[in-house]
């Protein structure tokens, strides 16, 4: 059984270049509905087993509440270089933390995200 985070967002397409630039590939996007409009649902895959979240259209009222918090396998300054590159600029810089580093950085809905680099030396 794989485990499936689910992001609501109001615009699938602006979420899905936002989470690609932070480093998630995409898998698979659902056909555009026969109403019109953008895809309803986004998969997109991280670097690790079971490293998945979904993007699924939602403008009925307030959004679920979800946290998201992402494990970079690379240096965070690549990271942020990438982001940047792509027009997004992040909450925090770089701090140190008792598990490593992180920042943060709010996607395209305002979802304030996280990202770490462990250092598990630290944790030991």
């Amino acid at each position: 059984m794989r485990v499936m985070a689910i992001r609501y967002v109001r615009d699938v397409d602006s979420a899905r270049r936002f989470y690609q630039a932070l480093g998630l590939t995409l898998e698979f996007t659902s056909r555009t509905p026969r109403s019109g409009g953008s895809p309803v649902w986004t998969e997109l895959a991280g670097s690790g087993p079971g490293a998945n979240l979904a993007l699924h259209h939602w403008d009925e009222g307030p959004a679920a509440a979800v946290e998201l918090s992402f494990q970079a396998d690379e240096p965070l300054e690549r990271v942020l270089d990438r982001l940047r590159q792509n027009g997004y600029q992040p909450a925090t810089e770089i701090v140190d933390e008792a598990f490593g580093r992180s920042f943060t950085i709010r996607d395209p809905e305002g979802l304030l995200i996280q990202v770490n680099e462990n250092d598990y030396d630290l944790q030991r």
